[in-house]
């Protein structure tokens, strides 16, 4: 199958430009080889080439040759390249030497911050429905950040639809095989995750068990502020709760593999008293994840349209981090003792936005009248206005509503 382009493709390449190496960093199967095979000139593949990872102790100068960009795959494996790397790049001078990618983050980080101001790090995620061609690309985060207002025909996303995009996700190998035979290859990518990987970063005392149960725990838990004690309880089974140290030593685990990745809180300046709550959101890099920790199925998610809407509010937050990132921007969430709002946008200039994710057009009025609440609360003589207040939606037309507030199909967003 041909290469689908993909928007950190733009990141990587302007990195690049600016720095003696990048490392891109992602779960295993997002694509990171194959998006840094169409820049690198050259390429060693550690996970595969067990005499080059012997070379690294006798001669690392026979890896670290070759036209560069060199691409070194799977550098996590050798950790110990990773000075030499840096040596290289000092001895060399100039931008553009090295790619390294990594789906694992090593247990040493020691080394690793020694690459300040030589290397940088770039973030790759699976792919978002515009990248997989399931989004227009009619309405710009950039552009909503910019005051452009919201403007779009219907995607033609059914609910249907969006149960299989949710189940799937965004893995590049899948794409072109029918649904559910990519839904069970998820299956055995997170069960390898739980039996292998899972002790491959955390040392071989982890129950795959347990981790098993956790995992569906999180998946459970998908876009809620559930508490580590509230997981471990959830999780323990027979035994009774997993202990707090357990699950966040699993938890860690689970982030280094790039397994999951929680949405921080968001701490703007308030004209109230409100409190503001400092926990972060579960999610999984990829709502599929959850959807496998479950085994259940997009016709399954189609007769519990609670857990449905969690999973597609996952799936948001996955493309907006997606698009976020592309334009120098973070994603939060943010909640307060009386009002959430599912994302928060933020610029590296500080220009921000709030959106709210509703599944069905059902609840667009809702969802409005909770952003004007809490858009009220913000000290904008401080934090700044709003660039945009929006609700993001499964389906429908793009637009804007006689209150400010614009309405965003999921299918037509883009960076």
């Amino acid at each position: 199958m041909s290469y689908l382009p993909r928007i950190v493709d733009g990141e990587l390449a302007a990195r690049l430009e600016a720095s003696g190496g990048v490392v891109i960093e992602g779960p295993k199967a997002c694509g990171k080889t194959e998006t840094a095979r169409q820049i690198a000139a050259s390429e060693v593949r550690l996970d595969v080439d067990a005499e080059a990872r012997l070379a690294i102790s006798v001669d690392p100068a026979l890896v670290l040759g070759g036209a560069p960009p060199r691409l070194i795959d799977e550098w996590q494996l050798e950790p110990a390249i990773w000075n030499h790397v840096r040596r290289a790049i000092d001895d060399r001078g100039g931008p553009g030497q090295f790619i390294l990618t990594g789906s694992a983050v090593p247990t040493d980080d020691i080394t690793r911050h020694t690459g300040a101001g030589r290397i940088t790090r770039l973030r790759m995620r699976p792919m978002s429905l515009f990248e997989t061609g399931h989004s227009s690309g009619a309405i710009s985060l950039a552009g909503l950040l910019a005051g452009e207002p919201a403007r779009s025909a219907s995607p033609g996303l059914s609910v249907t639809h969006l149960a299989e995009r949710i189940a799937v996700g965004g893995w590049p190998d899948g794409l072109g095989r029918s649904v559910l035979p990519r839904v069970r290859a998820i299956r055995d990518y997170l069960d390898e995750i739980r039996r292998v990987d899972v002790a491959r970063v955390a040392g071989p005392r982890r129950d795959p068990a347990r981790v098993g149960r956790l995992l569906r725990s999180i998946a459970r838990n998908v876009a809620t502020y559930a508490a580590d004690t509230a997981l471990g309880a959830d999780a323990g089974g027979a035994a009774g709760p997993l202990d707090n140290q357990t699950v966040a030593d699993y938890l860690s685990a689970l982030e280094r593999l790039m397994i999951v990745e929680d949405q921080p809180a968001w701490a703007p300046h308030l004209r109230s008293r409100s409190v503001l709550r400092a926990a972060a959101k579960r999610h999984f890099v990829d709502p599929s994840l959850a959807v496998a920790a479950l085994r259940t199925s997009p016709a399954a998610l189609l007769r519990d349209l609670e857990t449905l809407g969690c999973l597609f509010e996952s799936l948001v937050v996955r493309d907006v981090r997606i698009y976020a990132q592309a334009i120098d921007a973070a994603v939060f969430a943010y909640r307060d003792n009386t009002v959430e709002v599912d994302v928060i946008v933020e610029a590296a200039d500080g220009r921000w936005g709030a959106f709210e994710v509703k599944l069905g057009a059902g609840r667009v009025e809702e969802a409005a009248a909770n952003l004007r609440r809490f858009a009220a609360r913000i000290d904008t003589d401080r934090t700044g206005p709003p660039a945009v207040l929006a609700v993001v939606t499964g389906g429908g037309y793009g637009y804007v509503r006689d209150d400010g507030v614009a309405v965003v199909p999921i299918g037509a967003l883009k960076p």
